[in-house]
């Protein structure tokens, strides 16, 4: 156990991207939940992933524009093709998901395989690189979030089974980027499965589980992405049981 790596200047900003990303997830993950289709987030993530890594083979400049509009078209493409099925052949939709997601992992891996640095990648798009945020690169996430919660509540797009594919798209792009794929699946599901359909438990078990994984990572020199993950399911198992007692 390391105190001396309790540094709030690396911590804060961290924990507020994780408190963004939450804001919009656990609302997000509580319709994932009713509809069913529990593994939508990670592969639109993956279809995200892969517009990014598809920007990097191009040349394009990393957090530039053009590689944020290939993250988004990606995933846009992607949840648009989940919007058709569930249309067509609902009963088989989670099929598809989980076709579109080893799909596009597999097509990102390809893509990297000549990339001497293609394990670092996959590793970032993965688990995310959470601890590193600084306060600047907040502002993006923070608009996105902004926007996509006004979305939600103001013009009741969740009542829009395309609206909530489009906003769902959008979301997990600009989160992706910032905490990993895994991060994303569990700030969705987590919180939301936990919670019981209450937004603030849910709220309160995702802050929970991001403070406590971040402390942990300080603390024992582990990776952030999975330690958040791992807190995230101690802190929504400690939650379930109190609820039943």
């Amino acid at each position: 156990m390391n105190l001396g790596a309790v540094e709030p200047g690396l911590l804060l900003p961290a924990f507020a991207a994780g408190l963004l990303v939450l804001a919009s997830h656990v609302p997000l993950g509580g319709e994932v939940l009713r509809r069913g289709i529990i593994f939508i987030d990670l592969a639109i993530a993956q279809f995200a992933g892969l517009g990014i890594v598809v920007a990097s083979a191009l040349g394009f400049e990393v957090g530039g524009w053009r590689m944020q509009l290939a993250a988004v078209l990606a995933a846009l493409a992607g949840a648009l093709l989940m919007r058709v099925r569930e249309r067509r052949a609902p009963q088989r939709l989670e099929a598809l998901i989980g076709v579109g997601f080893v799909t596009a992992a597999c097509a990102a891996i390809v893509l990297m395989s000549h990339d001497p640095h293609a394990g670092e990648h996959l590793q970032e798009l993965l688990v995310g690189q959470i601890l590193w945020t600084t306060w600047a690169d907040l502002w993006p996430l923070a608009l996105v979030t902004t926007a996509v919660l006004a979305a939600w509540y103001g013009l009741r797009l969740k009542q829009s089974p395309l609206g909530f594919y489009l906003l769902f798209a959008i979301t997990v792009t600009a989160s992706v980027q910032v905490v990993g794929v895994y991060l994303v699946f569990a700030s969705l599901i987590v919180p939301a499965l936990a919670a019981g359909g209450r937004l603030t438990r849910g709220y309160g078990i995702g802050a929970a589980g991001y403070a406590l994984g971040l402390l942990a990572s300080a603390l024992f020199d582990l990776p952030a992405g999975a330690a958040i993950v791992l807190a995230l399911v101690v802190a929504s198992l400690a939650a379930a049981g109190r609820r039943s007692r």
